[in-house]
């Protein structure tokens, strides 16, 4: 990635993890484009270069995340999918740049706001789209690896969608219970179970 990319990667990431820290410590519908602009130390017209709607900003984040985990399925070595998609999956959970420069405050509170922010429809939508747009590239890089077609094979697909599942359902899992283990140890537990076959607990 050139330095041009590199700075409008960090760009984005900046101004998504703006959108998701003012609407969790102010609410979703009280901010706007120009909140979360200056918040980013840009323009609102830099803002709409981005993204579309707040609500698209946030979920940029997470779906960031996912599409590195296609780009990095396509780079690993030859070895057992399921270790591949682990070591594609659990580094888009350590911290980046963009949070680090707007921290998290409490984490009760912020568990609590993030889970007030996501029963909001807007964003329900727009997560729903993400994980679809996710999955068909998880997909793709699934049956590249596996010799599979992405036309004709359920079997790319049934992986994306668990790989996409796991991950959406280990976040809820942290919020629900605010959990103090790390999401990426839930999310490393959910992927090994996963490979097992799901046995019963």
């Amino acid at each position: 990635m050139g330095w041009r990319e590199q700075k409008k990667a960090e760009t984005r990431a900046t101004l998504s993890w703006a959108a998701l820290q003012l609407s969790v410590e102010r609410g979703f519908d009280t901010i706007k484009v120009e909140d979360i602009a200056r918040a980013s130390g840009v323009s609102p017209r830099t803002f709409n270069n981005y993204f579309s709607s707040k609500g698209e900003a946030i979920v940029a984040r997470h779906l960031d995340r996912l599409l590195r985990v296609a780009e990095m399925l396509r780079e690993r070595p030859a070895e057992p999918l399921w270790d591949a998609i682990a070591q594609s999956l659990l580094p888009q959970f350590e911290p980046d740049t963009a949070a680090a420069a707007l921290p998290i405050p409490d984490a009760a509170q912020w568990a609590a706001g993030v889970r007030m922010m996501l029963t909001e429809p807007a964003l329900q939508g727009e997560l729903l789209r993400a994980g679809a747009v996710a999955e068909a590239e998880i997909a793709a890089a699934v049956a590249e690896r596996t010799g599979t077609d992405l036309n004709q094979d359920l079997y790319p697909h049934l992986v994306a969608s668990l790989v996409v599942a796991a991950t959406n359902t280990v976040m809820a899992h942290h919020l629900r219970t605010n959990s103090s283990v790390p999401v990426e140890r839930l999310l490393a537990d959910a992927l090994a179970r996963i490979a097992a076959g799901l046995p019963t607990p």
